[in-house]
């Protein structure tokens, strides 16, 4: 024993001086490393404090039982918390950080500065779009509810006792809103109020909020399961249901009639900032408006010589306008049915997945499914669009708008498909959630740059693919691919530059097949959410520049699975850590 402590002695001393010897940067990386370890958890749990329906969706049953706060006093609150949190990480030495710690470094930065900056506009005037909002997001909390055992269910009932104190703060904050001149415009109004009119049922069964308790767990005893039913109709029909025909009311009957009659952001207080503030964000790069709109221009131009060569190839004897016509009005180029368009979809995601591994190196464990988008939002909701998946519940879902048949066209689908599903936003998004060794925001971070410019690439790499099987589907991805150019011009248009709403749709009706009924969907879509369809196409020409860079650089050498890999390993990253990754990757394959 003795010969144990002073071996031990000893060892312990060499290991002292051994360490003072090191250099004072191996110390302070330790240091800064912990540091900010411990401010990524920080922050983490006062996200959950402060986000029920995030925690609730990390399997804790007692934030599934509360609702966001919203009010002004929270959302200040929160502000001056994350700018607590980025003085922490001020204080962080950058220099003494791991490659890998410096990234998580920045993304955080990113993360913390748009949250500040969302605070001071007050954004929180504005809490719906087009086609989405608060009132969605409650109904569409539902169907990720679990009714597996009471706790689950007593939880649901505490949360539906909240509903009308949340919507009441939602209320007060519009009328902010109204007040300041920080509305939606009056011009997309009539289109967005269905959807708060579908919430405002009589009828408790009627309710997408009484489906829980038509789908509780075999678990719960038969007179729980019965008392719990009985709370949860009272609940609903006493106070869900009123205080949603009372949200409808305040916006058909106040908000609509006060809403602000200018169109674009460049008109709400300060909106030249405002919009360039977007702008930056959106895309995540140093553009202005006018930079951003002439790079439409000369893309849109590219596209057009493309879409006529294809209509040469099928010796279309007309003109540009009466071939788009032609595919807008054949009926060859529509399904018959709902479960017709469900299905080819599902064919396509299916011929996908086939050939995914020769494509990607990498493969998400999380599957995903084909479905219908719900009536009640349908006829001012996107043709697509992708909604993650629910752990324990489902896989992540391409949903397709059967709403309007004669409007959604056969020779879009495989685009459609490709970006929403594989290689799409699934691929991208499932393999973010499976990312290891990073702090748990990494998994959640979303950059539309970076997202939506991968899913229009994918709708390219589609071709190589082998997804397309005629000349019409291949017109139909330049289509979409002129859909995202004419964003970069119709958004600056309308929000920098004083474009009318018929402008806008006449750009898309003469320069793409788009079915009209989507056209003037995707315009009130722009109106309501300024900046957001700027994304697309500059983080898909990003990608383009970086593979032809890599492709350039390597020759044979290079390889497009480890090329797609480079892209998607660390998740979302802005465009300019996107470029820095293929730098990366063309410098190891070079060796």
């Amino acid at each position: 024993m003795h010969m144990f402590i002073c071996l031990h002695s000893r060892q312990s001393l060499l290991m002292m001086l051994l360490f003072c010897l090191l250099p004072a940067t191996a110390v302070l990386a330790q240091t800064a490393e912990e540091t900010l370890t411990t401010l990524f958890t920080d922050e983490w749990e006062a996200r959950l404090a402060g986000n029920p329906g995030l925690a609730a969706s990390m399997g804790d049953v007692e934030a599934a039982g509360r609702i966001i706060d919203v009010s002004p006093a929270a959302v200040a609150a929160q502000a001056q918390q994350d700018a607590r949190f980025l003085e922490r990480l001020a204080a962080i030495s950058y220099e003494a950080l791991s490659d890998e710690s410096r990234l998580n470094y920045d993304l955080f930065k990113f993360i913390l500065e748009d949250r500040v900056r969302a605070a001071a506009r007050k954004a929180w005037r504005i809490p719906f779009l087009s086609d989405s909002g608060f009132h969605t997001a409650l109904s569409g909390a539902v169907e990720s509810t679990r009714a597996d055992n009471e706790a689950q269910v007593e939880a649901y009932l505490r949360r539906l006792a909240a509903i009308p104190a949340h919507i009441n703060q939602q209320i007060d904050n519009m009328r902010v809103g109204l007040r300041d001149g920080y509305t939606q415009p009056a011009a997309i109004m009539a289109k967005i109020e269905p959807s708060f009119a579908a919430l405002a049922v009589d009828a408790v069964e009627e309710s997408v909020f009484f489906s829980p308790f038509q789908r509780l767990s075999e678990n719960i005893p038969d007179a729980q399961q019965a008392a719990l039913t009985a709370q949860g109709r009272e609940i609903i029909q006493s106070r869900v249901l009123p205080a949603f025909k009372t949200l409808y009311q305040f916006i058909s009957q106040e908000y609509t009639p006060a809403a602000r009659t200018t169109l674009g952001a460049s008109d709400l207080p300060d909106g030249e900032a405002y919009y360039q503030s977007l702008i930056a964000y959106f895309t995540t790069l140093d553009l202005t408006a006018a930079e951003v709109h002439a790079i439409g221009q000369r893309e849109a131009a590219r596209i057009r010589a493309e879409m006529e060569a294809i209509i040469e190839e099928v010796e279309f004897a007309g003109t540009f306008a009466e071939f788009l016509s032609f595919l807008r009005t054949d009926p060859q180029f529509y399904a018959q049915s709902a479960r017709e368009l469900l299905m080819e979809a599902a064919w396509i995601a299916k011929r996908t997945d086939e050939v995914m591994p020769a494509f990607f190196k990498t493969l998400p464990r999380d599957p995903y499914g084909v479905r219908a988008v719900p009536d009640a939002i349908a006829p001012n909701y996107t043709t697509g669009r992708y909604w993650g998946g629910i752990p324990g519940v489902r896989g992540g879902l391409f949903m397709v708008n059967t709403y309007n048949l004669k409007e959604r066209p056969l020779y879009t689908l495989p685009a459609l498909a490709l970006h929403e599903g594989v290689p799409g936003h699934h691929h991208q998004i499932a393999l973010s959630k499976e990312l290891k060794n990073v702090p748990e925001f990494r998994r959640r971070f979303y950059l539309s740059a970076f997202g939506e410019g991968w899913g229009l690439y994918c709708e390219r790499l589609g071709e190589e693919m082998g997804i397309y099987e005629n000349a019409y589907e291949r017109f139909g991805r330049l289509t979409y691919e002129m859909w995202r150019a004419g964003r970069l011009i119709v958004d600056t248009g309308i929000h920098a530059m004083g474009w009318t709403r018929q402008q806008a749709v006449n750009f898309f009706l003469e320069n793409s097949a788009l079915a009209e009924h989507n056209i003037n969907t995707e315009v009130d879509r722009y109106i309501s959410w300024p900046g957001q369809a700027l994304a697309y196409k500059i983080g898909e020409l990003k990608i383009v520049e970086l593979r032809q860079k890599a492709e350039s650089a390597l020759g044979d050498a290079f390889d497009i699975r480890e090329f797609h890999d480079a892209i998607l390993r660390n998740g979302t990253v802005p465009l300019g850590v996107m470029a820095h990754q293929v730098d990366r990757y063309i410098a190891t394959a070079s060796k």
